[in-house]
């Protein structure tokens, strides 16, 4: 109780800075027009759920994975109301392609009074919470109504743990209010017992993030965005960059182009208020550089293809002969993105050093040969060019990648029939 009090205060100090983060108006980034008001408690009745599985799923990732576990919920219960609720706006964003599966709020920010507020209109039956987005005040009141609140897909890190082990009492608290924890490996499960959570609540699921399905559209449309880029000419993705990245992606480029003049790169950044300052920084290095939203035809004097949109990740990696995952190469800021992706497609991938987030699932790739490791720009270079050079090493590399994923499935049916016990 004294711990949260605390957390309450520092909350309330922060607070301002947060908000102002959360509602700065940036360059495509979706608007949260009157629905801010829910953020504080306000939120607008349900139009036709009642008593609903409330799942919880804070930005664009988890409202991906989010979207698979909806779906399969609903394969086994067509009838079952599901409310959805993120943080952001751009998870919103991506929560709205559900249509009428779901229904969306905003997540209320973690006081008492405006979860109790929340919890008072939509009443839920149960509370999903997707990996590790865990709000002491929220999970305190969820429980106190006798709510079953499950963790799934749950990761900890070594630095998160480190990091939850200096405010142990507080985590005492989250720990009690949780009924599930269903975690993405054995390394996961460890660290949240070190922590103090009974072995009895833990159940290791594996990650969901494995059982992606490649739907038959995403391999029509990006065959036909290939075809539209140039089917005879090398053509390798950089995903989900970050600020301080893109430098060093186009850098790589730069080499790239010295061995294939014909080379396109297909740059992804991750944030789409970022999409204009990335266009003007590959103008500002002379680079020909079309916009996806521009709606043009790319021409084979292109050098990078800006893919300034959100939501189309798989089509742009299928369209692609080699990836780069982003949020690897600056440091320890970001740790990673999500390596499935390209692996379930069948795309030879290179990943930065700074892979933390994904840690298991990457090491696990490396022993298999499934993926690269580069430490800079320079070596990121080398091995594009390598693999381009050589597609047999590249199918190589994407097999053994495939193989693992197959391997590991069935994280999904398992979280699904331990939610439904």
């Amino acid at each position: 109780m004294l711990a949260r009090t605390f957390y309450t205060l520092a909350l309330l100090l922060l607070a301002p800075v947060l908000l102002i983060g959360l509602y700065k108006k940036k360059p495509n980034k979706p608007n949260f027009g009157t629905r801010w008001k829910e953020h504080f408690g306000l939120t607008p009745k349900l139009k036709h759920v009642k008593h609903p599985v409330w799942i919880h799923a804070v930005s664009v990732g988890e409202s991906i994975l989010a979207s698979s576990i909806i779906k399969e919920l609903k394969q086994h219960s067509p009838e079952l109301p599901i409310l959805v609720t993120t943080t952001t706006s751009t998870g919103a964003e991506q929560i709205a392609k559900l249509g009428d599966l779901v229904e969306h709020r905003y997540m209320p920010i973690d006081f008492n009074f405006a979860i109790r507020r929340f919890l008072k209109v939509v009443q839920p039956n149960q509370l999903i919470i997707i990996e590790t987005e865990l709000w002491p005040n929220t999970l305190h009141q969820v429980d106190k109504q006798g709510i079953d609140i499950s963790v799934i897909n749950a990761r900890l890190s070594e630095k998160s743990f480190r990091n939850y082990a200096k405010v142990q009492a507080l985590f005492d608290s989250i720990s009690l209010s949780v009924t599930r924890w269903l975690c993405q490996s054995d390394a996961d499960a460890q660290r949240f017992i070190r922590l103090g959570v009974s072995a009895e609540k833990i159940n290791v699921t594996g990650s969901i993030k494995f059982d992606i399905k490649i739907e038959d559209y995403v391999d029509q449309q990006g065959k036909a965005l290939r075809e539209q880029l140039g089917s005879q000419r090398p053509i390798w993705v950089a995903a989900s960059t970050h600020k301080g990245e893109d430098e060093q992606v186009l850098k790589a480029h730069e080499n790239i182009l010295l061995k294939h003049p014909d080379a396109l790169l297909i740059l992804v950044p991750r944030h789409p208020e970022r999409f204009d300052s990335v266009f003007e920084l590959c103008q500002i290095q002379n680079f020909h550089t079309i916009r996806r939203t521009a709606d043009q035809p790319v021409e084979s004097s292109a050098q990078i293809y800006l893919a300034d949109t959100m939501g189309e990740m798989l089509k742009l990696l299928k369209a692609s002969d080699v990836c780069f995952m982003g949020g690897s190469l600056i440091g320890h800021k970001v740790g990673g993105h999500n390596v499935l992706e390209p692996a379930a497609l069948n795309i030879p991938t290179i990943t930065g050093p700074s892979f933390f987030n994904f840690k298991e699932i990457t090491e696990s790739l490396i022993e298999q040969n499934g993926i690269w490791v580069c430490q800079d720009s320079e070596q990121l270079a080398k091995q594009v060019n390598k693999l381009l050079s050589n597609p047999e090493k590249g199918e190589q590399l994407a097999t053994n990648a495939c193989q693992l994923v197959e391997q590991n499935r069935g994280a999904l049916s398992q979280t699904i029939n331990l939610l439904q016990k």
